[in-house]
């Protein structure tokens, strides 16, 4: 319980003092420029997320059609050759 007690009043404290920041001139211009920075991080991060969700699906579709002409391959050979 003291522990959580102790992480409130510093998230609590972080509020205030980000208030308090963005009050000055100044701070409001840093506080935009971590914000523009963290919205760059962010950016980049679903951008390599769903550039790797493509390469995924990618192989996941080469995967469904290999495994369809094997299974095609299969089933022509298991049928019983005709004899004409």
């Amino acid at each position: 319980m003291k522990n959580l007690t102790w992480f409130m009043l510093g998230v609590i404290g972080g509020f205030v003092a980000a208030h308090l920041v963005n009050k000055n001139p100044a701070g409001h211009e840093a506080l935009a420029e971590v914000d523009a920075r963290i919205g760059e991080f962010t950016d980049r991060i679903a951008d390599a997320y769903h550039a790797q969700e493509a390469q995924f699906a990618s192989f996941l579709d080469d995967a469904k059609s290999v495994a369809g002409r094997a299974a095609e391959a299969a089933t022509d050979a298991a049928r019983p050759a005709s004899s004409d």
